[in-house]
């Protein structure tokens, strides 16, 4: 063994006061080469002061060091064990699994003598009041059971990266819905919003555009709606998402630690786990709140509502059962004719409220009228000549096979062909728009004339073979997840 005159020094110095043996350990020497110097001083004389410069054994890789040169030049990621398998597959008699060691340092000196140069990381001089961040963390790792089953979920983790404040909202994947939602939770607690929003590369919020990516319409509409600039990383570089990357790692890692402590990872019900985690963010939050209050002044503030908080609205319904919202024209049921109604209208859909009963949930349109056959079709059947004038008569085609069959009628019966055409119509809201459809499909495969009397006749007469209908039962988790997601003021009962 070799060592340095500082050893050999310290040696002496500790043998004045210690014992051979603890000399030797404070020294950093075995007990053998401390006996040796400490009975022949005279041999510090040959003691290496500076590191030598040559082998002391012959490199055994010498004679293939071309070819792992190549395969290191070309593919710097290859690893030692697989470069050892070449070898013993190319000179078994020479090389075998004991070499693994000697070759792993001969590839980290190359790497470090010889390798590519790798990719830098530049940390960022973090400034107040510029940016917040959000991505999802899948939490199946910590094997939380809901109610003692598995609780497969993610968090969708905001935080601001100057300040640290962290907020998390618990959903079920990655989606527009769940990002604008928990952005929603976070900058509402928060009590304000910061200038920009930096995201993931995620397909929740961008879309595929020529050679690149480009924010979705939906996602931009909501940044606006807040007055904030959207950004995100290039593809494949999540660390330019870094902070909140990281802070995935701390966050999973604290509730791993909170779960051990509390003993069980079980949890009764979805509000008992979503107050278990109010409760560690608020503590996790604390700690930061010094520089909080530096952030705090420069934040931006909030819109006068929430993006989906609903735009509530009266609305009466006039003589054509129908009614407008925000210049859109929605038929409701005839019975509601004169009515006033409560309108809640969502980004994609609307609810109407009498009282305080949802008496009707419609697809929000962006056109400009959305007419349903089932709500006036009974009074057209009595007043059949406002049909060929009707304003809105091509929202009375609910299938294109629908316009082709009035299209057939006019032409077979010109001065009554709307009248049978309503009969269909009718017969849609009797039986069921299904089994018409597939009536109107069979009279056409057979060139018939597809008149409201043949059409029954077909549905009344079609079998109705037994059908095995397999029905999975529900889980609560899927009830919770929309419960969260509208809100117990808006779920219809």
């Amino acid at each position: 063994m070799t060592c340095t005159t500082q050893q050999v020094k310290l040696l002496m110095k500790a043998k004045q006061k210690s014992t051979q043996q603890q000399a030797a350990a404070k020294a950093g020497l075995s007990v053998k080469t401390a006996r040796k110097y400490l009975k022949q001083p005279v041999a510090l004389e040959g003691i290496q002061s500076t590191p030598r410069k040559y082998r002391t054994r012959k490199d055994p890789f010498e004679m293939y060091k071309e070819e792992l040169e190549s395969f290191l030049t070309k593919t710097p990621s290859i690893q030692a064990n697989t470069l050892l398998a070449y070898l013993i597959n190319k000179a078994p008699k020479i090389y075998n699994e004991g070499h693994l060691r000697s070759l792993q340092r001969w590839v980290k000196r190359w790497v470090a003598q010889q390798g590519p140069d790798k990719s830098v990381i530049f940390c960022q001089d973090l400034k107040p009041g510029k940016q917040s961040q959000s991505d999802w963390t899948h939490m199946n790792s910590l094997n939380i059971e809901m109610g003692g089953k598995p609780f497969p979920h993610l968090l969708f983790h905001f935080m601001l990266p100057y300040s640290h404040w962290e907020h998390v909202t618990l959903c079920y994947c990655e989606s527009l819905a769940t990002l604008t939602q928990g952005y929603e939770n976070a900058v509402w607690a928060l009590g304000g919003v910061l200038p920009e929003h930096r995201t993931d590369n995620l397909s929740a919020a961008t879309q595929s555009m020529g050679s690149g990516r480009e924010f979705t319409l939906r996602w931009k509409e909501f940044t606006d709606h807040y007055g904030v600039q959207p950004s995100r990383n290039n593809p494949g570089e999540s660390h330019e998402n870094g902070s909140v990357e990281k802070s995935h790692h701390l966050l999973k890692t604290d509730i791993d630690q909170q779960l051990m402590l509390r003993g069980s990872r079980s949890f009764p019900t979805l509000k008992a786990y979503e107050k278990w985690l109010e409760s560690l963010m608020k503590r996790r939050n604390q700690r930061w709140q010094g520089r909080l209050e530096e952030e705090l002044p420069l934040l931006h503030g909030l819109p006068d509502r929430p993006y989906h908080a609903p735009i509530i609205l009266p609305v009466r319904v006039n003589t054509r059962s129908v009614i407008s919202i925000l210049g859109i024209a929605y038929s409701v049921p005839s019975r509601l004719i004169h009515f006033v109604l409560k309108a809640y209208v969502y980004p994609d859909f609307i609810d109407l409220y009498y009282g305080q009963k949802c008496i009707q949930r419609m697809t929000r349109s962006y056109e400009k009228a959305q007419i349903n056959y089932l709500h006036i079709i009974d009074s057209l059947i009595r007043k059949p000549g406002a049909f060929e004038h009707y304003q809105y008569q091509e929202h009375l085609f609910p299938q294109p096979i629908f316009r082709q069959t009035y299209d057939c009628l006019k032409a077979a019966h010109p001065s009554n062909g709307h009248r049978h055409y309503l009969g269909v119509l009718h017969l849609a809201k009797l039986y069921g728009e299904q089994k018409v459809l597939m009536a109107l499909a069979l009279l056409s495969e057979k060139q018939q004339l597809p008149l409201p009397e043949t059409i029954k006749v077909l549905i009344e007469t079609a079998p109705n073979p037994d059908m095995d209908v397999a029905v999975s039962p529900p889980t609560l988790a899927d009830y919770d997840h929309l419960h969260s997601f509208l809100g117990e003021e808006v779920l219809c009962h």
